[in-house]
């Protein structure tokens, strides 16, 4: 089956790097598509968490033995690659992201990515060490997110780009942007994913979300690791019951 790749503009961008592409931004020039309303909320204490019942909740742990072959169609990304803000909000590090994707034939614009360690999905009952969620918003309203897992082995020149700019933060009081943000080693090759409907993994829970987790993964280091763990460890929603659900893959 034919698989889509990554359109990502002007390829030169992608040699650019280091420190001078972290800027300061005004808030003002963040331009989030998703921004919902500042929800506080403790890991430590999830069953506290508020939010209306429903059988439709993520994350969920993937049995490879049960997945169903999707006729649906492969994804395409068309990210610029630029960082338009990084923020921790008080359960992830998030960097704001512009662009489009293309989703089973659909056009969404894509949000942000965020981070949580270890892994939210498990795969036949494992846990990465680190899950991204590319979140995508349609016009109609639908909210499709892409889960990304990351594994440990060699230096990740993107994810450190990410690092580099949260260790700005509160300093830079009117935020912090990454030019040329190098997306493409925060994705991997090829875009073949399993597919199941959900929710969101954060209050207030919201159900009817798509997510699509790539089938293969990408390295960053164990120093990068550890020093993500320096802000976040174990900030991940513990594994939701199927109900029955069917969890597709396509390649």
């Amino acid at each position: 089956m034919k698989r889509r790749w990554i359109m990502l503009g002007i390829m030169s961008l992608i040699l650019l790097t280091g420190a001078s592409s972290i800027q300061a931004v005004a808030p003002s020039a963040r331009g989030e598509i998703v921004q919902p309303e500042k929800i506080h909320f403790s890991y430590d204490h999830q069953e506290e968490w508020e939010f209306v019942s429903g059988k439709l909740q993520s994350p969920i742990d993937i049995d490879t033995s049960k997945v169903v072959d999707y006729l649906g169609s492969g994804l395409e990304l068309n990210y610029e690659q630029i960082g338009t803000y990084v923020e921790n909000n008080g359960h992830s590090i998030q960097v704001g992201l512009r662009g489009t994707a293309e989703i089973d034939d659909r056009e969404f614009s894509v949000s942000q990515v965020h981070f949580h360690s270890p892994s939210e999905h498990t795969l036949d009952g494992k846990h990465f060490p680190l899950e991204g969620h590319f979140v995508h918003l349609a016009q109609n309203g639908r909210i499709a997110v892409i889960g990304v897992m990351f594994t440990v082995g060699s230096h990740n020149d993107a994810f450190q780009q990410i690092l580099d700019a949260a260790k700005l933060l509160p300093k830079e009081q009117g935020g912090v942007k990454i030019d040329h943000l190098k997306l493409t080693r925060l994705l991997p090759h090829p875009f073949s994913y399993y597919h199941y409907l959900g929710s969101l993994t954060t209050p207030p829970l919201t159900e009817n979300v798509e997510w699509y987790i790539l089938t293969h993964s990408v390295q960053i280091s164990r120093e990068q690791l550890k020093e993500f763990h320096k802000y976040y460890n174990q900030n991940n929603r513990h594994i939701q019951a199927l109900n029955d659900r069917k969890v597709f893959k396509w390649e």
